[in-house]
Parts: structure tokens; sequence; C-alpha cells
């Protein structure tokens, strides 16, 4: 999918006529140029890394918790409930 089919998407048009139609083009190319530099030149610290594998782990924990209740058709060691209390210590 290119840039201007995403734009349309995300519901972005263009004014009416063939101007309008052009430079709505080059904003939208300018734009995507310009996150694409952005995301070039972001830094990631180990701040940003460590809330990354939170939220991660975050996502696997809620994953076996959901395993867990849909095998087993209930939460029925509690372990679905200690999975997910993982998350809050």
């Amino acid at each position: 999918m290119n840039i201007i089919e995403m734009a349309r998407e995300a519901g972005l048009k263009p004014d009416g006529d063939d101007y309008g139609a052009v430079a709505y083009r080059k904003a939208i190319e300018a734009f995507a140029a310009l996150v694409r530099a952005d995301e070039r030149n972001r830094t990631w610290t180990q701040e940003h890394w460590t809330e990354y594998e939170r939220s991660i782990a975050a996502i696997e924990r809620e994953a076996m918790a959901e395993e867990w209740e849909t095998v087993h058709g209930f939460d029925k060691y509690g372990v679905a409930t200690a999975i997910r209390a993982r998350g809050n210590t």
C-alpha cells in the first residue's frame, strides 16, 4: 500500500479540483518524508526498550491467561488470575 492509499484509508481526501489533488498529493508525500526522517533519527534509550519489553510481557501474560481460561473452560486453579497478577507486582 502506498502513502496515498494509506491517506485515503485514514479518511484524508483531496480538494475537489485538479489543483487541490496535486497539492494534496505533494503535502501527503512531504508529510510521509518527514515521518520517515523522524523514525530514522529516533534514538531508543534503555527506558524505551524497558517499556517496550514490559508491554510485550503484558501481552504474553494476557495471552497465557486467556489460553488457560479457554482451554480449561474456567480458571480451575486460579492460574489465569495468578498470571495476570504477575503484571501488578
